[in-house]
């Protein structure tokens, strides 16, 4: 171990400003933005076995590599209710990581594309409109539309939903 010249030596000088990753305050959340959510997540027959086992979901279609082949996809398709989660997981650390309240639920849910393993998943959400809460002070509701497409630019997913989230805090407020 390398012993410091002098007491002080360990002491911080220079004051580091820190920067905690989160997502945006109601305030910051604006109607009509569309928020393109990086890296794409190549999906995978791991992912697909994995989840839908875990979710005690024992589709063929899903697990079945030789009876899906017979099917009209030729294939096995991905677990929507996995394409589902990853498309409104990806959005968490760009636009609520820290500043939802709550996830108050899906007003519509579509599949209009298959996704297939191997499939890279490319996600992006807009607000489609938002308002301060009448019951709680501090927070907000804010509508998404949230759209993934394959590789190729076709449409895998679209979910709007509504979540409570918190306004900005004041000064001296923490959240």
């Amino acid at each position: 171990m390398i012993e410091p010249e002098n007491e002080n030596e360990n002491e911080k000088t220079d004051a580091v400003r820190e920067v905690v990753q989160r997502g945006l305050w109601f305030e910051e959340l604006e109607p009509g933005v569309r928020y393109l959510h990086r890296p794409g997540r190549t999906v995978t027959e791991a992912d697909n076995v994995l989840f839908s086992t875990l979710t005690m979901n024992g589709q063929a279609l899903h697990l079945d590599a030789a009876w899906s082949e017979t099917q009209p996809f030729g294939q096995r398709l991905m677990n929507s209710m996995f394409t589902l989660a990853t498309m409104v997981g990806a959005s968490v650390g760009q636009l609520t990581q820290g500043t939802t309240v709550a996830n108050l639920g899906f007003s519509e849910i579509s599949f209009p594309h298959p996704l297939f393993h191997g499939d890279t998943m490319y996600s992006e959400s807009t607000v489609l409109e938002k308002r301060l809460s009448k019951s709680r002070p501090g927070q907000g509701v804010v509508t998404f539309e949230h759209l993934a497409r394959n590789q190729d630019g076709e449409l895998v997913a679209r979910a709007v939903r509504s979540a409570l989230m918190w306004c900005a805090p004041q000064a001296g407020e923490e959240r």
